[in-house]
């Protein structure tokens, strides 16, 4: 995404996307022009902006997956960011990435990635959110990377701390009462099985919800128990649920096949840390 911060707030000039699903789901909330693959894109023919945002594929990085760095071509995109960010010069950019990133070839892969960067004139600082701090009920840990273009110039973003807790996620999930967050709030992710594959486990509502991901549209998203007239059974998250464990809005993904709603959703980033990390960046102060 590039944006312009001639305003009170950044305005979006245009985005890079290529998956049909997220682009029918973006353009059902914006009227922004997707300037498509991001390894076509030319540089000189972008309108000027101020601030790239965006992340490179995590399947890259991620400890769920094998972990090919750039050997893989998703893994290479990154290098289209810096192609794009050689060329514009934008005074900010904000990177997003699974944490398996800082780790990946022992270190030398996020190595490589700062360096690049900062070869480019960038002060770079990073790190690890996790959005259960930031008010949302998963445990999903991502290394956020901001640069900022000759300097800090009195900026810095980082340390985040989080102010706002999470409660336990009986809050988010159907049924499960009011969404508002309180004060009161469960820490550990309980596990109620033990299965072979981690795929397969059950959690209780009474704790922080794992990680979302994209596998299988959904038949290995998290499964909970409930409490039914004729017993206890138990199920998989609804596309809703994770909605709103990613911070979004109730029905933010609808339009699209069930399928594509998980897939959505395992991609995203969660709303309220990003919200905090933009705020923090403009305005000098968490939300």
């Amino acid at each position: 995404m590039l944006c312009s911060l001639d305003r009170t707030a950044p305005l979006c000039v245009g985005y890079s996307e290529i998956d049909k699903y997220a682009i029918q789901t973006y353009q059902k909330h914006f009227n922004h022009k997707n300037y498509g693959d991001i390894k076509k894109i030319n540089p000189k023919e972008l309108p000027d902006f101020e601030l790239l945002c965006g992340g490179f594929p995590c399947q890259s990085f991620s400890i769920a997956g094998k972990r090919l760095g750039f050997e893989d071509t998703r893994g290479t995109l990154f290098f289209d960011v810096v192609r794009i960010l050689k060329e514009k010069q934008p005074r900010f950019f904000l990177l997003e990435n699974v944490k398996g990133l800082l780790s990946h070839e022992s270190g030398n892969t996020f190595k490589t990635i700062i360096t690049s960067l900062a070869e480019l004139g960038y002060s770079v600082e990073w790190q690890v959110l996790n959005a259960k701090n930031f008010g949302v009920p998963q445990n999903r840990e991502r290394v956020f990377i901001v640069g900022h273009l000759g300097g800090f110039s009195g900026r810095k973003v980082f340390p985040l701390i989080g102010t706002s807790r999470a409660t336990s996620w009986q809050n988010t999930i159907r049924g499960g009462g009011r969404r508002s967050l309180t004060k009161k709030h469960a820490w550990d992710i309980v596990q109620i099985n033990n299965p072979v594959h981690s795929n397969d486990r059950i959690y209780a509502t009474k704790g922080i919800c794992p990680t979302l991901n994209t596998m299988q549209g959904g038949r290995r998203q998290p499964k909970i128990p409930v409490l039914t007239p004729d017993g206890i059974k138990i199920r998989r998250l609804t596309p809703l649920e994770c909605e709103r464990l990613m911070g979004l809005k109730d029905g933010w993904t609808k339009g699209v096949s069930e399928t594509q709603r998980y897939k959505l959703c395992g991609n995203g980033v969660v709303v309220n840390v990003v919200q905090a990390v933009i705020s923090k960046l403009f305005y000098g102060t968490e939300l």
